[in-house]
């Protein structure tokens, strides 16, 4: 859409001066005529232009013996569903199409070389250089090609998932050229920046730009906070370098948005305040370390604070505590809002999963929770967040007879051995438009109990009396929970 409106914008202007251009050979046979070059001197910038040019010759000498391109080799199966051969055993075709075929003779996956081409970049004498986890993979046949052509094997030092980063190492003879990380914290929109790679597997190519926003959430994993640039980035630059005008690393160059698969000018870096530190535990580690609390959060809305008598909407909402963990050990619970962790004050969802996955595990942390209407501050030991994370979760409801139902909240409830069961829903309600459904299980109404469709209906109630504008629920949906706060009818 954004490349067919700018399209449109673009096209008159284009048309307007062609037609400039036609008009003016038309008019004037004097300058069709002239065989004299024209005299351009007056046009050219002067020397106090040029100084004020931005130019990033000299950074890009210094910064690019440092980048390389990534060459990962791997075999992969064939896919399947190509249909079996057409033609009778010693045709002439059966050669051909049997190499299309997922499976060999013999009935096993037949495996085909696959390459992949990305970018990384230096960071000590010694041969180590950072790139994507999805550049990378598993790493079994890794090649750094530096920008002089020279190639040279790696070895997968570690990788982290989540952040989408890995780090691998090359030995060489001597010291090799590298490049140091800087302080994305210092970032402003409006910024500079020029990023360094190999798009397409074209080799070192350089493209600038400016920081376009920060703290840029795109879904690629639990701690996203990517810095937006409009330096050009296409296919191959992933793993590469985002540089500040004084040759810092400031990000790592990872994903693009775009419709067509190259660049339409939005593109996502790491910033540097994330890769340093997991970088510096995959090389002294192998793998990444994280804090855990052992909580499911969710963003607090004005809707929630509302409901649980917040100025504002801030903090991160604890719908589930995981059994036994740092978090229900330390008495944190269901309906609590994180606001503060050692001092710093919590302003989303984001802010409370990077700052805890940040503290060092077997640590105090100071926690300042929201609840029934005030701060309280809780000490909780820091775990370690596991590799294979299961929250504690009840069995599926059982159906019931109806035996209640809150019309102002457009629900029908039942009982089951599980708790209150939603068991219709009006689609023309709030809580339909929220994603209530039949089958979620109502665990709490207004941070209480609730074991009966009478509790719900009290709770509701007791809202209503004290004049809010909604009443909060918890649910369970399958293994989840999560708050809803649905609005009150007015009468």
């Amino acid at each position: 859409m954004r490349n067919g409106r700018n399209g449109n914008l673009r096209r008159p202007a284009l048309t307007l001066v062609l037609a400039s251009v036609v008009a003016l050979g038309l008019g004037s046979a004097s300058v069709v005529a002239n065989t004299q070059p024209l005299d351009t001197r007056s046009a050219a910038p002067s020397a106090n232009d040029l100084e004020r040019l931005p130019s990033f010759a000299d950074l890009v000498e210094k910064v690019s013996p440092a980048v390389v391109s990534i060459r990962v080799n791997e075999e992969v199966a064939a896919q399947a569903g190509i249909p079996e051969l057409p033609f009778p055993p010693g045709s002439p075709f059966e050669r051909f199409f049997r190499d299309m075929q997922p499976q060999g003779r013999d009935g096993a996956p037949r495996r085909r070389q696959a390459t992949s081409l990305g970018s990384g970049f230096v960071i000590s004498a010694d041969g180590y250089v950072v790139t994507n986890n999805h550049v990378v993979g598993e790493g079994k046949d890794i090649t750094v090609v530096r920008n002089d052509g020279t190639e040279m094997p790696a070895k997968l030092i570690g990788r982290d998932p989540k952040t989408d980063l890995a780090l691998v190492k090359v030995e060489a003879k001597t010291p090799m050229p590298y490049v140091a990380f800087g302080n994305s914290d210092n970032l402003r929109v409006g910024d500079w920046v020029l990023a360094v790679g190999n798009p397409f597997g074209l080799g070192g190519t350089v493209t600038t730009g400016i920081v376009s926003a920060r703290g840029r959430e795109i879904g690629a994993g639990p701690y996203d906070d990517f810095i937006q640039i409009d330096a050009s980035i296409n296919r191959g630059n992933s793993g590469g370098p985002t540089f500040d005008v004084h040759g810092n690393v400031v990000g790592v160059n990872t994903a693009i948005y775009s419709p067509t698969g190259g660049s339409v000018g939005i593109g996502f870096a790491i910033p540097s305040s994330i890769a340093e530190r997991v970088i510096s535990q995959l090389k002294n580690d192998g793998k990444v370390t994280r804090g855990w609390l052992g909580v499911t959060i969710q963003q607090v809305d004005d809707e929630l604070a509302a409901s649980l008598g917040l100025d504002k909407a801030r903090g991160a909402l604890v719908a589930q505590v995981a059994k036994d963990s740092p978090a229900e050990n330390s008495g944190i619970r269901a309906g609590d809002v994180i606001v503060n962790i050692n001092g710093k004050e919590m302003e989303d969802v984001r802010a409370v999963s990077r700052t805890v996955a940040d503290l060092q595990p077997d640590t105090r942390a100071e926690i300042v929770v929201w609840r029934d209407e005030r701060r309280r501050s809780i000490r909780a030991r820091i775990g370690v967040f596991p590799d294979n994370l299961e929250m504690a979760a009840g069995g599926p409801a059982e159906t019931a007879p109806a035996q209640s139902a809150t019309e102002s909240l457009g629900l029908s409830l039942t009982s089951s051995p599980d708790g209150v069961v939603v068991q219709s829903v009006d689609p023309n309600s709030d809580a339909a438009e929220k994603g209530v459904r039949p089958g979620d299980v109502i665990l709490k109404v207004s941070g209480k109990d609730v074991k009966s469709p009478a509790d719900v209906v009290a709770g509701v109630d007791e809202a209503t009396k004290a004049k809010k504008s909604s009443v909060l629920l918890l649910l369970r949906s399958n293994d989840q929970q999560r708050f809803v706060a649905l609005t009150l009818e007015k009468s």
